[in-house]
């Protein structure tokens, strides 16, 4: 699979495969392209599937300045103009929604609608932004990752499942297999990850979002919390939302047929509205 040069003139790598509506998976912190294995295996048959490893994660390493939305989003464009990509779906999970939303004033000329999986536009709780975890919980992961990166990924890894999710689905090993083939960022862009994340707000640009979204969040969601999935449909002009029952902060991974099916039918109606 290819690498791609940012504006920078620096390597990213990303899948690609298939061929047909283009659908960027965005994923999320401290994963890579890896995790949307079961989604290139079971949608790039019938459309095209792209996935970068966003800078300082999987095998985008190597690269100058600060880990921050405003740099994750402009790699995205990058990818996007540098393939000359039109009508994207762009499919963003956690991390990665957030960097869907960054991204949008700058691809809207290419897309034809969003999906924000398991997203928040905002992920440390405020007095006017109750729906999201305590400031405490960042700065305690940090605390962690600083003593210890693997144990502190380890815990984290462990809050992305509903209690029993995996034991429910016949795929708990084959996701726990694949969890553990991904190898974590160095601790310095870890940290710089987690301190974008914890400083974001992207309540402000919800209202700017003129293409087709579709919120997809698990019920039992520990890390985005269900409301702020609530709260995305609520402020994006004509969200739609899927909510998946006794699931999780990884839809795509546990309920990923269902999941699959909601991405293909989404993106096969807004590329034919944009045709």
């Amino acid at each position: 699979m290819p690498w791609y040069l940012n504006r920078s003139g620096e390597p990213l790598w990303y899948e690609d495969q298939g061929a047909g509506c283009p659908v960027v998976l965005v994923h999320g912190w401290c994963m890579s392209s890896a995790v949307w294995k079961f989604q290139f295996e079971g949608l790039s048959s019938s459309m095209r599937l792209l996935a970068p490893d966003i800078r300082g994660h999987g095998r985008s390493r190597g690269i100058s300045g600060r880990l921050n939305f405003e740099s994750f989003a402009s790699d995205l464009v990058d990818l996007c103009n540098v393939l000359d990509l039109s009508k994207v779906v762009l499919v963003g999970w956690s991390m990665g929604a957030q960097i869907a939303l960054q991204s949008f004033a700058e691809l809207s000329g290419r897309e034809a609608g969003m999906v924000l999986v398991s997203a928040t536009p905002r992920f440390t709780a405020s007095d006017d932004f109750p729906h999201a975890l305590a400031g405490k919980e960042a700065s305690g992961m940090r605390l962690k990752v600083q003593r210890n990166t693997q144990r502190a990924l380890d815990g984290f890894y462990s809050r992305l499942f509903a209690e029993g999710e995996l034991d429910s689905t016949s795929f708990g090993a084959d996701i726990n297999q694949l969890l553990s083939t991904i190898p974590p960022p160095d601790t310095v862009a870890v940290l710089d990850a987690l301190d974008a994340l914890a400083s974001a707000d992207m309540r402000g640009l919800l209202a700017a979002i003129t293409v087709p979204t579709l919120v997809v969040n698990g019920a039992q969601d520990r890390i985005c919390l269900p409301r702020a999935s609530a709260y995305l449909k609520e402020h994006i002009p004509d969200a739609l939302q899927t909510t998946f029952p006794g699931c999780g902060h990884a839809p795509f991974l546990t309920q990923s047929h269902q999941f699959n099916a909601e991405i293909s039918g989404f993106a096969r109606s807004v590329c034919e509205q944009t045709v």
